[in-house]
C-alpha cells in the first residue's frame, strides 16, 4: 500500500510542511513581484528579497530533513526537484526586480501581465502542495492550472518581445533600453519555466502513487 492509502503508515509529512512554507513565500514573493512591477519603489523591492531569504531557509532545512531521514513521503528526489524549482521562482523573481533597479527600468504593462501571471501560477503551486498527501487529485487539477498560467505568460512574453522589436528607435540608447527589457522579460519567462517544471513533478508524483 502507498502512502496517500495506508492510514497505519506513520504520518511524517514536515518534508511537505516544509513545501508549503516554502511555496508560501514564494507567493508572497511573487505578489511583492506584481507591486514591484505596479509601482518599483524600495519598499516593495524588499518585500521580494525578504520573501526570497525565507523561502531560501525553508530549503535548506527540507534539505537537511532530507539527509538525515530513510524513509520519506514522497520520492527524496521528488522533493529535492521540487524544492528546487520553487525556490528558482522566487530566484528569477528576485532577479527580475534587481535588474530593473540596476537598470532603472520604467516598468511596463507586458510586466506587469507576466507578473501576475507567475503568481497566479505560484497560488496554484501552493494549493497543489497543500493537498498533495491527504487530496491527490485535487493537487494534481491546481499543478494543471499552474501550468496553464505558464502557456499564457509564454503568450504574453511573445507578444512583448514583438513589441520591443517593433518600435522606432534612433539612438543607442533608445536599443540599450530595447535589450535590458528584453533581458528582463527573459527573467520572468524563465520563472515562468520552472513553474511548469513544478507542475510537472506533482503530476509524476501522483501518477506513481495513484
Amino acid at each position: 500500500m502507498n502512502w496517500f492509502r495506508n492510514p497505519l503508515k506513520p504520518r511524517s509529512d514536515r518534508f511537505v510542511e516544509h513545501l508549503i512554507k516554502q511555496s508560501e513565500s514564494c507567493v508572497v514573493g511573487l505578489e511583492g513581484l506584481v507591486e514591484f512591477c505596479k509601482n518599483p519603489t524600495e519598499a516593495n523591492a524588499r518585500a521580494v528579497r525578504e520573501a526570497e531569504e525565507r523561502g531560501d531557509e525553508e530549503r535548506r532545512m527540507l534539505i537537511d530533513e532530507l539527509n538525515r531521514t530513510f524513509v520519506t513521503p514522497l520520492d527524496r528526489e521528488d522533493l529535492f526537484a521540487l524544492s528546487r524549482a520553487i525556490d528558482d521562482i522566487l530566484d528569477y523573481a528576485w532577479s527580475t526586480v534587481d535588474e530593473m533597479t540596476l537598470f532603472r527600468l520604467e516598468t511596463t504593462p507586458y510586466l506587469t501581465q507576466m507578473a501576475e501571471l507567475l503568481r497566479d501560477a505560484g497560488k496554484e503551486m501552493l494549493l497543489a502542495m497543500q493537498r498533495i498527501l491527504e487530496h491527490p487529485a485535487v493537487a494534481n487539477e491546481h499543478a494543471m492550472r499552474a501550468k496553464h498560467c505558464e502557456n499564457r505568460m509564454e503568450k504574453v512574453y511573445r507578444e512583448a518581445i514583438a513589441a520591443l522589436f517593433t518600435q522606432k528607435v534612433d539612438t543607442i540608447d533608445g536599443v540599450l533600453e530595447l535589450l535590458k527589457l528584453r533581458e528582463v522579460y527573459r527573467h520572468l519567462s524563465n520563472a515562468a519555466d520552472r513553474a511548469d517544471a513544478a507542475a510537472n513533478i506533482v503530476t509524476d508524483v501522483i501518477m506513481k502513487v495513484m
